[in-house]
């Protein structure tokens, strides 16, 4: 019956604590294992993994310090095993993989991005060992392009002129661990959330500036770490925030932080498809987020499960509103279930897997 199933090979910088690291390994995991024989390639070092991945998944690291040096390992690998699909995600990796998909005419290279490029990089230098030309020559080797969200789709179609019909959308998943919350007592000290890697792109020195303005009593917890956290804690000590912070580096329980809080706050300046926003609104704690590229408006349902904010005044603004209003969790939950339950997701997944396979 294993030569009946379609082998895939999931490629991914590292296990380590990450959205797209996350949502990879948990579709690697939820596939069809009557359809799907499924491998985990890891590039990175094994002694970082946080996810632990199902006895049923092969797993294989390199243990290479750049995603560079993993590049001919991952070839041989494929040249050896022959996988009917190769998927891989996060751009670096996937210009890597549009190069090997020259050499491999009969197995379908799929890239998963996790963020609207044009943007980020007018946030952040991206990272990159060849010229911006190459790399899109790259890219276009691919099969397909699965995209998180629309603002993503879009700038593929008019930033680097990609055609659509290499171009799919595929939302994330809202996975089982994230379960409805009982609804809260409503507290005087209002209790405030981020979850995000400490970075400039994800806009925390913009919220701490929103809650040196809040004019109730707060407290916030900050889950995640990042190279920009001492930039951060100095901002808010500064700003007089240090007593109100709760500082949680890395959790294997990001649900229960979700529902033991009021409001979850995201600062991005650009997302992909924001995991954590999505998992508040799952458990059934309202959002705030500042207008940005990245599906956020595509989660948020004004006044439904929270508010989209235009600037650091209207955020205040709709802190304020969305702390004063009585929210019903089943109510914020139902808004994204429907859209991105699991098994929506992964049969998306499957479906985009046998399409090609078809061909």
């Amino acid at each position: 019956m294993e030569s009946n199933k379609i082998k895939i090979v999931f490629i991914l910088p590292s296990l380590r604590a990450g959205g797209a690291e996350r949502v990879m390994s948990y579709i690697s995991q939820n596939l069809d294992n009557k359809k799907f024989s499924v491998t985990l390639l890891i590039a990175g070092y094994e002694k970082d993994a946080v996810f632990k991945i199902n006895d049923n998944i092969e797993v294989k690291y390199f243990n290479k310090k750049r995603t560079l040096n993993a590049f001919f390992p991952i070839f041989k690998y494929l040249l050896i095993n022959k996988p009917k699909i190769v998927l891989s995600a996060i751009s670096n990796l996937n210009m890597l993989m549009g190069i090997q998909a020259l050499f491999f005419s009969k197995v379908k290279f799929i890239g998963r991005e996790v963020s609207v490029e044009s943007v980020l990089n007018t946030i952040e230098k991206p990272k990159r060992f060849i010229p911006n030309f190459l790399y899109h020559i790259a890219y276009k080797q691919l099969d397909k392009i699965i995209c998180q969200s629309n603002d993503m789709a879009k700038d593929f179609q008019e930033k680097f002129n990609f055609k659509q019909d290499k171009l799919v959308i595929i939302n994330n998943p809202i996975s089982e661990k994230f379960t409805l919350k009982n609804k809260s007592i409503d507290q005087k000290i209002k209790r405030f959330i981020t979850v995000g890697t400490l970075t400039k792109r994800k806009g925390h020195i913009r919220i701490l500036d929103v809650l040196s303005k809040y004019p109730g009593a707060f407290n916030y917890t900050l889950v995640g770490n990042g190279v920009d956290r001492d930039e951060i804690f100095t901002h808010a000590k500064n700003l007089g925030l240090t007593d109100n912070i709760k500082h949680v580096p890395f959790t294997n329980d990001v649900a229960y932080y979700l529902k033991e809080n009021d409001v979850f706050l995201q600062g991005s300046f650009v997302e992909g498809f924001p995991n954590a926003l999505l998992e508040s609104c799952a458990v059934g704690t309202p959002v705030i987020a500042f207008k940005a590229p990245g599906g956020i408006d595509e989660i948020i349902e004004n006044g439904i499960n929270g508010f989209i904010a235009d600037d650091k005044d209207d955020y205040v603004a709709k802190l304020q509103l969305i702390s004063n209003k009585e929210w019903d969790p089943e109510i914020i939950r139902d808004s994204v279930i429907k859209k991105y339950d699991k098994d929506i997701i992964i049969k998306q997944y499957e479906d985009l897997f046998l399409s090609l396979v078809k061909r």
